[in-house]
């Protein structure tokens, strides 16, 4: 081995030693009382047949059905789903996402997926889609 190679081996491995992750144990625990589920459920505001979920018919949804489902809170975004549909043709439409904080317990779970079954039956949809994630949450 030569000079030039074993510097830059030595400098390669230096160099690795700065990309390693630090390994904190305050990063990777969480207090059993910060420990919640996330869950953020997406509605499609295209009906099948007829006109798009209007701006009031889903505040309406927000206001009667979810809020007094998730008192302690919830977060709206608005975007733009898209899908391969059935027919081979990529679908678009306009979106809702609605996260959800809160415990992992049957009621939460009831909750939640009435709001998908509410939302399914009153708006003519086939899927509200769900995802669940366990976080670590601090006020």
């Amino acid at each position: 081995m030569t000079i030039k190679t074993g510097l830059m081996v030595a400098a390669l491995f230096m160099l690795a030693g700065c990309n390693a992750p630090a390994h904190n144990t305050a990063d990777t625990t969480c207090k059993a009382d910060n420990q919640m589920q996330q869950t953020t459920l997406y509605f499609g505001l295209s009906r099948p047949a007829g006109k798009d979920i209007t701006g009031q018919e889903w505040q309406q949804f927000v206001d009667q059905d979810v809020t007094p489902r998730f008192r302690d809170g919830l977060t709206v975004f608005d975007a733009r789903g898209q899908w391969l549909g059935n027919d081979g043709k990529v679908a678009r439409e306009q979106s809702k996402a609605l996260m959800l904080i809160h415990g992992k317990d049957v009621t939460s779970e009831q909750n939640i997926e009435a709001l998908r079954g509410i939302y399914k039956s009153r708006f003519a949809q086939e899927s509200v889609m769900r995802v669940d994630q366990p976080v670590c949450v601090q006020f």
